[in-house]
This record gives C-alpha cells, structure tokens and sequence, in this order.
C-alpha cells in the first residue's frame, strides 16, 4: 500500500468506526484497552488523526507544535460520527499536499517521515477499530490484504530503534541471545521474522524455521499479536515450537502502556 491507499483506508474505516460509536455510551470499558473508556479510545483516535494533520501539514521537524495541537473529543457522543469524520479528512488532506520525502518527524529513529505516518494511522484505526468493535458487540473485518498492512505496521513499529530506546521495560524484556520467531499469513502475502539481539529487535520478511512459528489468517495474527484477542481465542492459527518464547512476546507487545 502506497501514502495515498493507507489513507483512503483510513478515512473508510474512520468511517464506520464513526457510524459505531454515534450516540453510544461513553462511559462503555473497552475490554479490549481495560483502563480505557469508549470515551478514552473516541479521544485518543480523532486526537492523534488531528496531530498528526498538524505534524505532516506543517512538515515539522519536532513534534511539540503538534502535540500542543491536540483536540479533545466532544463530551456527547452525538457529536462523535462528524467529529471523527472530520478528522480523518483532515489527516487525508494534509497527507494530500506533502510528498512521501518531506522531512517529518517520527519517533521510529529511522527518518521515515510521511510514510511512517500514513502507515501508522492505518494501524492505529485497524487496531483500535477492533477495540470499538469489542466494547460495542460488533463484527471486527479486515480484508486479509489491509490485515497484513496493518500487522507490519504494528511489527516494524515495536521493533523500531525509537521504541526499543523511549520503553526500557520493553527493551529489558526482548534482550535475546537470536531467539526467532516467525510469524506467516495464509491467506495474503506477509511473512516476518523476529530475532532477539542484545541490543534489538531484526526484523526480517523470509521465509525461514524460527524457534516458534505462528501461522493463519492475517487477521487473527494481527489481533494476536496486537494483544485484541487472546491466542486461545484464535482458533485458526497455528503454533509450531517454543509456546513460552511466543506468550513472552505478547506479553510484551503494548504499544501504550494502558493498551
């Protein structure tokens, strides 16, 4: 998926993540992010879409002007569907008038700039729309192809020299020696392995034995592996190997502290 795709989608799943939440309860948990209210995820979806309008707009180099830039949601969630409609439109725009080598700032330690955050808008609404679905009893799809876009966003952004840098906790836990683990779509083109360094996490896309592989549905690796649906949960998926080595790196696999 390109800048302008990984938008679209954005926009699309905006959408219906809108039509869900219109004049629901926002004091509803969200089972899925336990210290989150349906408020709390309202908040922290349209909040980031408006940041990061700000960010990629103005080409910022730091991101303070951004951050201070940030919009709360509207108390009544009457107000939530143009609120959230209003704000993946204008991620969309501001993404529409920069090109993917403009210099932005990410946190990833790796430069990426607008394509780092066109990419993790997507995994952001595709992660949390699968919150929304589960504090509000909804049927969470994602086609296979959007599925494994939304699985290396979340891979190669824990992985990330910024992260394992900013999460100490995470760092000290993912300290291997080359342990591996591979994780394999079945029904879309997506393949990852894993390694356990002394001072990261490699990040590779092969095809090769892993100390334990997880295999299936992109969908399901994604809400596995994003900590949305407890493995036991995901029926469909296959595990070959060290079950320690991968319930370890669920265990780990929080991307915010309260997520």
């Amino acid at each position: 998926m390109d800048t302008s795709a990984y938008l679209t989608a954005v926009v699309e799943q905006t959408s219906t993540l809108a039509e869900w939440v219109d004049g629901q309860d926002a004091a509803a948990p969200v089972p899925t992010c336990p210290k989150w209210t349906l408020a709390d995820l309202v908040d922290h979806v349209g909040g980031t879409q408006r940041m990061v309008a700000v960010l990629v707009g103005e080409q910022l180099a730091e991101p303070s002007k951004a951050f201070a830039a940030y919009v709360p949601a509207p108390a009544d969630s009457a107000q939530w569907r143009a609120w959230l409609t209003e704000t993946a439109e204008k991620a969309k725009q501001a993404f529409e008038g920069v090109a993917d080598d403009a210099p932005v700032w990410d946190p990833s330690g790796a430069s990426a700039g607008v394509p780092f955050w066109s990419r993790r808008l997507f995994g952001e609404i595709s992660v949390h729309r699968a919150d929304a679905a589960a504090s509000l009893d909804k049927q969470y799809e994602l086609e296979p192809e959007q599925a494994v876009a939304a699985t290396e966003d979340w891979l190669d952004t824990m992985t990330s020299r910024g992260y394992w840098e900013n999460r100490k906790d995470f760092a000290e836990a993912m300290r291997g020696t080359g342990q591996t683990l591979h994780f394999h779509a079945t029904d879309a083109p997506g393949e990852w392995l894993a390694r356990r360094e002394p001072d990261r996490v490699a990040l590779e896309r092969t095809h090769t034995k892993a100390d334990v592989a997880v295999r299936g549905p992109a969908v399901e690796l994604l809400l596995v592996l994003s900590r949305r649906r407890p493995l036991t949960a995901a029926q469909a998926l296959e595990v070959h190997g060290d079950r320690a080595l991968l319930d370890q790196w669920i265990d780990h696999m929080d991307w915010v502290t309260d997520a």
